[in-house]
């Protein structure tokens, strides 16, 4: 019997015997048979994660879990994010799987959910151990959403992200501009951007630069114009799920990607995630536009940046033609559906993304939360503070343009393809038009 059937059957013989036995027998016993282990007969799950933060959880996050469920033994183990899709899919499709808990990126679970990959987490199996306060109702819709496909809650937002822009107050005090609100247009970040443009020492020579962001090939390069593009009021598809972006709106979107490159630092063509965060970190660029998951590193840690908090503001990216811009990048996580311990699983989710859990994680690792309470509440920490103002507001303007990629099983090989295009028209190989043209063409044959 493979692993998977032998699960099945272990849970039906459960539920029939339940009702029969826990009242029997002692209070201790009755907790080690449902599925959270006992001090002498723990139970151990094994998650695949990102390796970008697994090390973290393992080392802060497990441990505070284990003070509440000490007979759950987790281990996460961290994948390249190149390889995770890939590995996720494998070991879903495996008849022997040895994962339990899946941690997901924002557009995945669609190709997950395809293939019977997880659980729902709202179904018959898992709301019997959900704890009677988890309260679904207190998550914001934008993260939550991520882990839906065609209704079904297939996963919870564990590590929430949005794009939002990082600007430097001592570069901004220098220049004598005033800083950036939620209300500021692109219109006039680009009439302050040459000033920001400054030789800060004296010496004749330029070592500061407005802006620093993705320009080189990667998948997420295209989230920068996406979310421009959403906030012009364009969208990536339209009602009928056809490519909608190789318009007016698509290419002056592109084509105010393409300007933020006049005011970057030499060889900003070549610049993605690390590029960019560098030159923020040592203080090289004003503002820099990336994901808020590494404020509490550039912001909070002197052992990564050379800033402090007073010298770093957060705020969703400029207006466009109808509202402010940010886009959705959450790590979300979901329970194998041939899973032997959908309880210890749950456990491990369900503390995680609980309002005690969203704390700990944001204090003590850096994690967004998702709940509207955790951020309307009062932080653990002071520097907390202003990041959840600005993280509430990139949820509503989320939730309000729909600044996600696209949602579908073929998620992953259009986002590739808007990598290419996108990279095409930023190095000047193909105009804004052409490129777009030739994404939504592509798009299009891998869509249907």
């Amino acid at each position: 019997m493979i692993k998977g059937q032998r699960a099945a059957r272990r849970r039906v013989l459960k539920g029939m015997a339940t009702s029969l036995v826990l009242a029997a027998m002692p209070l201790g016993l009755a907790q080690a048979q449902d599925g959270l282990g006992s001090p002498g007969d723990p139970v151990e799950i094994k998650i695949m994660a990102n390796e970008a933060f697994a090390n973290t959880w393992q080392t802060i996050l497990v441990p505070e879990f284990n003070k509440k469920f000490p007979n759950v033994e987790v281990r996460i183990d961290g994948v390249p994010y190149t390889e995770l899709l890939a590995k996720m899919m494998l070991d879903a499709t495996s008849p022997d799987p040895e994962y339990d808990i899946l941690l997901a990126d924002d557009p995945w679970v669609p190709q997950l959910a395809s293939i019977g990959a997880l659980m729902d987490l709202k179904g018959d199996e898992i709301a019997a151990i959900t704890d009677a306060d988890y309260d679904w109702a207190d998550f914001n819709a934008a993260p939550l959403a991520a882990g839906e496909w065609q209704g079904v809650q297939y996963a919870v937002p564990v590590r929430s992200n949005m794009l939002l822009m990082f600007y430097n107050r001592s570069l901004y005090d220098k220049a004598g501009v005033p800083e950036p609100t939620p209300e500021l247009t692109w219109e006039q970040f680009f009439e302050n951007a040459p000033k920001l443009v400054q030789d800060t020492d004296g010496d004749g020579k330029v070592d500061a630069w407005a802006i620093d962001t993705y320009f080189v090939r990667d998948p997420l390069t295209p989230t920068i114009w996406q979310s421009i593009l959403n906030a012009n009021g364009g969208s990536l598809l339209d009602d009928d799920g056809n490519p909608a972006f190789a318009n007016d709106i698509g290419v002056a979107s592109l084509e105010t990607h393409k300007r933020l490159l006049d005011y970057a630092p030499p060889g900003g063509l070549s610049h993605g995630f690390s590029e960019s965060l560098q030159a923020f970190r040592q203080g090289a660029v004003a503002n820099m536009i990336t994901w808020g998951s590494v404020y509490k590193s550039t912001a909070v840690d002197p052992q990564s940046t050379t800033l402090t908090t007073d010298e770093i503001g957060i705020q969703v990216l400029p207006v466009g033609d109808v509202r402010a811009g940010t886009h959705r990048g959450i790590w979300i996580a979901g329970i194998s559906s041939k899973t032997e311990h959908p309880e210890a699983a749950w456990a491990f989710l369900q503390w995680l993304t609980s309002k005690e859990g969203e704390s700990v994680n944001a204090a003590l690792v850096g994690s967004f939360p998702a709940r509207k309470s955790t951020l309307s509440g009062e932080p653990s920490e002071p520097w907390l503070a202003p990041v959840y103002a600005t993280l509430q507001n990139a949820y509503e303007v989320a939730e309000e343009g729909k600044m996600w990629r696209i949602r579908s099983p073929k998620s992953d090989a259009a986002q590739q393809v808007l990598a290419d295009e996108v990279a095409r028209a930023l190095a000047g190989q193909a105009s804004p038009q052409e490129a777009l043209d030739t994404a939504s063409k592509k798009i299009s044959r891998v869509l249907n």
